[in-house]
């Protein structure tokens, strides 16, 4: 006996199927044609839906990720939380678009889950956009299979999807969309351009239900929400081909066309005028929890400029916003540092590819900052040849208490390898320089870049112990697909990984030189930390910050993964000693 000839009593419920007593839409039998469905009765949806979900996705293991959607992703070592103030700039966008919208930080928010999923199931959105990067890409596409159960169409966006488009539309097919660059006039384009084709075919009154594609014949049939309906009459939302019938013209996306095949348009041109953006939903971020132990209470990133002029090989601009620089006004940028003001903020991040990377624009943004006498604890990055001391004392003097450095190396050659544009002697004195100004200095150092070796590494660590650093970071080289330096090591066959989850710098490389291999890499990046951390200077700044009673909890959760980390490092070599070799 065949399905369609049971009785309701002899056919079995299935996982999904409605109550009794609720109409469905009734399958087509063999016999009749593709589309000639029987509609008896759709059931409605209780609750308007929301249009946007902006997210940040759950942790795949509950540690701490960071995610931004122009840097790379990794694991964090150190408590910190990244704010998600490039998915909050997003929302302000789709808002003023005349969208309702949500931004959703789970890591901020230490949503697991369990929790996203009931989230999904009581707003069930049209669109959302999740945020993927490489370390967590399987964890972030599992949010995209939740969205296709309650009819959402899926966007991804960050450093990742872009170069890696086509790759990860073959890879996740409930994935529909990738954003790629710079995202949001092109997320707000998606909206308006699907919606639109959407109304069209409702206004035809037509829906493609089991159609291999959008030809007749067709059922008409009532059109709710934007939906097809499946034979179990669930809502799963709009039809593929009408995403692609909508998206052939859209710049900045890759999608799957009609026939299943991923298409890549050509790329969106940048946003020229920064100040033409609304403010961040700041309010739409769970703020308060946003805390570094050495700041002592929340903070936040404020967007400053996109793109900067340097080469440096490694870079992940070069897969974001690249060469060109546009900054906003430093009116606008005042207005936003007045309103988180407002809001309850002490502390914030300067968020660029380069704060000083135009003179002209720090000058009018200290000198405007002072004017106004707005008290604001701020820090940022910069390079140590794009500043001078006159400089530096006036970011000291509008507030500036910390400046993040990237340093990367202590050797000559490797600098000039990777195209950094500075020298050991340049990076000696901008450092002090800042340190007499009265700021704090953050560096960052990255082992295992080309043409690295056991005695470039020594170099290195040397530096780091010369200069008056307050904080240093030693990460391990990756070849993020779409800068130089992966397309260096795709050729060079340096490159030793299972899956993307492996290009995580803190805890591992994907790197495997034929001189330093991953395991030499990992050592010595452990033993830099080591050498640098345990001595007097960096552990009085623990200390300093370990008095703050609003951070004393996380700072010490910080200093003992710190010392599980490095621990590594004497466990390694003390095996090297006893089997006789040598670094």
């Amino acid at each position: 006996m065949s399905e369609q000839e049971m009785t309701p009593v002899q056919r079995k419920q299935a996982p999904g199927d409605k109550p009794t007593g609720i109409k469905l839409v009734a399958p087509a039998r063999p016999n009749e044609r593709a589309g000639e469905i029987r509609f008896v009765e759709m059931p409605r949806e209780k609750t308007p839906r929301l249009d946007v979900l902006v997210l940040n996705p759950p942790s795949p293991d509950g540690d701490l990720f960071l995610r931004d959607i122009a840097r790379v992703g990794r694991r964090t070592r150190d408590g910190i939380i990244w704010p998600q103030t490039a998915l909050a700039q997003i929302a302000a966008v789709v808002k003023e678009a005349g969208y309702s919208v949500e931004v959703i930080d789970a890591i901020g928010l230490m949503m697991d889950w369990k929790s996203f999923e009931k989230y999904m199931w009581e707003k069930k959105p049209r669109y959302m956009i999740i945020h993927a990067t490489a370390p967590t890409l399987t964890n972030d596409m599992r949010t995209t299979f939740i969205g296709k159960a309650v009819g959402t169409i899926t966007m991804a966006i960050g450093t990742h999807v872009t170069p890696m488009t086509r790759e990860t539309l073959e890879s996740y097919p409930t994935l529909d969309i990738v954003v790629r660059g710079e995202p949001e006039l092109t997320i707000v384009d998606v909206i308006r351009t699907i919606d639109r084709v959407v109304e069209e075919e409702r206004a035809a009154d037509t829906v493609p239900v089991g159609n291999p594609d959008l030809t007749p014949p067709w059922r008409k049939l009532p059109f709710p929400d934007a939906s097809y309906l499946t034979t179990r009459g669930r809502f799963l939302g709009v039809h593929p081909k009408i995403i692609a019938k909508a998206l052939r013209e859209t710049l900045g996306v890759g999608y799957r066309d009609e026939h299943g095949e991923v298409r890549i348009n050509p790329d969106r041109p940048f946003i020229e005028d920064l100040d033409t953006l609304p403010i961040p939903l700041h309010d739409q971020l769970p703020w308060q929890r946003y805390k570094v132990p050495i700041v002592g209470g929340p903070y936040t990133f404020v967007l400053t400029s996109r793109g900067c002029p340097a080469g440096c090989r490694y870079c992940i601009k070069h897969v974001t916003y690249q060469s060109s620089v546009r900054h906003r006004s430093p009116h606008h940028v005042l207005q936003e540092m007045v309103m988180l003001k407002e809001m309850g903020m002490h502390h914030i991040h300067f968020e660029a590819d380069l704060f000083t990377v135009k003179k002209e624009f720090v000058y009018d943004l200290c000198h405007t900052i002072i004017k106004e006498g707005l008290k604001l604890r701020w820090s940022c990055n910069s390079r140590v040849d794009f500043v001078d001391e006159d400089e530096l004392r006036l970011m000291r003097k509008a507030g500036c208490f910390m400046i993040a450095w990237g340093l990367e190396s202590g050797s000559e050659e490797v600098l000039k390898r990777a195209r950094k544009g500075t020298t050991v002697k340049r990076i000696e004195e901008t450092i002090a320089a800042s340190h007499r100004a009265g700021i704090m200095n953050w560096g960052y150092f990255i082992i295992g870049l080309p043409g690295e070796t056991v005695e470039t590494i020594q170099q290195t660590i040397a530096l780091s112990k010369r200069l008056p650093l307050d904080i240093a970071l030693f990460h391990i080289a990756t070849p993020y697909p779409g800068t130089p330096f992966y397309y260096e090591a795709v050729a060079n066959g340096w490159i030793r990984m299972n899956q993307w989850e492996d290009y995580d710098m803190y805890s591992h490389t994907v790197l495997n030189y034929p001189h330093l291999s991953s395991a030499d890499l990992e050592y010595w990046a452990k033993r830099a930390a080591r050498e640098w951390s345990l001595r007097p200077r960096p552990i009085m700044t623990f200390l300093k910050g370990a008095a703050n009673p609003e951070t004393w909890g996380q700072l010490w959760q910080i200093g003992v993964n710190h010392l599980k980390w490095i621990g590594g490092s004497l466990r390694n070599e003390g095996l090297r000693r006893l089997s006789g070799s040598s670094m």
